[in-house]
């Protein structure tokens, strides 16, 4: 619709990691945050987990993300990739550059934008508990300052790879801004949706600061509802869009359950597809595990034990071995179905200990907080998430609470299978996919306070019986297989008729 940029010559170039030399193509993964570098959720290593696949079996990628304040500063060691560019932001031209690890080139290789401007701040989306008023500018920018590189990178087909609304304006230009352009012409583009509750909507001036024509602005493209939709419009100028588990896809294509996209994914048709995330099944695996008590395995489970009671330890909670202790480590936020479990006494009316494990909303920290003060010796609440923190948690509990309003995959009842402590989750989602009910946990179906009382009730009724039978689910749950494997290859499926849809004869 409109000429392309001009791209000045590089002065350094840059290109992709070295893959097997009968690869058939490379990927670019856009993301606003990837672990250990940034992290809010499980976007950053749900991403990690399927970068870092692709990789190990061979594919060249590359992985871009915006240089924020916090990644300066805790990588302090990042070397510049690429000498200063220059970027046509609407009427800005923006200077960017890219940074690296040092060492020698990686694979996946994670390159940083470098803008600070936009990035050195305090935040990664926002202050305070707002956004930024200019994030769409912000990640609109990261977009196109990635794109304009993109020549650089390789000589094989290049799969642009967004992953939620932040980078999803990179579809959209590279359809728009880019088109007609010879090497971008041969790209595909391909977007995933990890959290279709957040979709980036913008008064519609924001077309004229992007640069975008304002015949974008129609229901087919952009608009929703009288805003700019960024997700809708990477959903619409993609070749293919996934989301993160196959229950998700469906759900996502039903008015109770897409956000108000439902139309959109329905359009899709069998460009949608829903693949399941996976975990690192190295970094998650208590036989191997230096951050817990003991190491344990479901060929030997008694390490388990010392994990408990270290755990109550750590937590001052009192050392009963036959009281069932529940876990929960999540952002402390409506999602997660915090109402139903402060909702009539439920905590401090099941015989069971409770430690969660995260931060969140105010009023959610408040509540929890008040009733540990009320029953110390059964609730504990711990706002100072960490990771080392996490691992111990699980392999302590026996049990890991997940009564999700929605869950498009989550990652946490994976980990909690493999670690031996059973879910008592919500049918949802990735949940529905992945916890096995009554086998590897404990499922429940309607969005109330009462039925989540009824899977507790279940859950806790089997653990007070045999602890032969309560062993013989852990180790059901430990033996689930839940590694990136099969989910690689459905990625690489997808990229291949991505690219085989968008080639001049598809």
């Amino acid at each position: 619709m409109t000429q392309p940029p001009t791209v000045a010559k590089p002065t350094r170039p840059i290109q992709f990691p070295a893959g097997r030399p009968a690869e058939e193509l490379a990927v670019v993964h856009l993301v606003a945050e990837y672990w250990p570098y940034a992290r809010t959720g499980g976007l950053a290593e749900a991403v990690r987990g399927i970068a870092t696949f692709q990789a190990a079996s061979g594919t060249p990628v590359t992985v871009f993300m915006p240089l924020y304040r916090s990644v300066r500063e805790a990588f302090p060691d990042l070397e510049p990739a690429k000498e200063s560019y220059f970027v046509q932001v609407g009427s800005r031209l923006e200077e960017a550059r890219i940074f690296q690890a040092p060492g020698p080139r990686q694979n996946p290789r994670v390159l940083f934008i470098e803008h600070d401007g936009f990035f050195d701040r305090a935040g990664i989306y926002g202050e305070n508990g707002g956004d930024y008023d200019d994030n769409a500018i912000r990640f609109g920018f990261y977009c196109l300052a990635a794109l304009q590189v993109l020549p650089e990178l390789a000589d094989v087909p290049v799969v642009v790879h967004a992953h939620d609304w932040h980078t999803t304006l990179a579809p959209v230009f590279l359809r728009t801004k880019f088109s007609g352009w010879e090497p971008y012409d041969r790209m595909a583009a391909v977007t995933s949706v990890h959290n279709a509750g957040y979709q980036g909507n913008y008064d519609p001036e924001a077309l004229d600061r992007l640069g975008l024509p304002r015949e974008l602005f129609h229901w087919r493209w952009l608009e929703f509802h009288g805003q700019l939709n960024l997700l809708k419009g990477g959903l619409v100028f993609s070749d293919y869009a996934t989301t993160v588990s196959p229950t998700h896809a469906h759900e996502l294509r039903t008015k109770a359950g897409g956000f108000g996209l439902h139309g959109t994914f329905v359009e899709l048709q069998d460009r949608f597809v829903g693949i399941r995330n996976g975990i690192d099944l190295d970094v998650w695996d208590p036989s191997n595990d230096l951050e817990i008590a003991a190491p344990y395995s479901k060929f030997d489970l008694t390490g388990k034990v010392a994990c408990k009671q270290a755990l109550q330890i750590e937590y001052g909670l009192p050392e009963y071995a036959r009281v069932p202790l529940f876990g929960m480590t999540a952002r402390l936020v409506g999602q997660k179905g915090l109402d139903l479990l402060l909702e009539d006494d439920l905590l401090a009316r099941t015989e069971a200990q409770f430690i969660f494990l995260g931060a969140g909303e105010d009023r959610y920290e408040r509540a929890l907080r008040a009733v540990a003060e009320r029953h110390p010796d059964k609730v504990v609440l711990d706002t100072a998430f960490t990771e080392p923190k996490e691992h111990r948690l699980l392999a302590g509990a026996d049990l890991l609470l997940m009564p999700s309003l929605y869950e498009p995959c989550g990652l946490t009842q994976m980990r909690a299978q493999r670690y031996g402590a059973l879910p008592v989750a919500r049918r949802v989602g990735g949940l529905a996919d992945t916890i096995e009910d009554q086998v590897t946990g404990f499922l429940f179906d309607d969005y109330t306070a009462e039925d989540l009382g009824i899977a507790i009730g279940r859950a806790t009724s089997l653990y007070g019986g045999s602890l032969d039978a309560w062993a013989e689910h852990m180790v059901e749950a430990m033996s689930r297989d839940f590694g990136w494997a099969s989910s690689a290859q459905r990625y690489l499926d997808v990229y291949r008729r991505a690219l085989a849809a968008h080639a001049p004869d598809g």
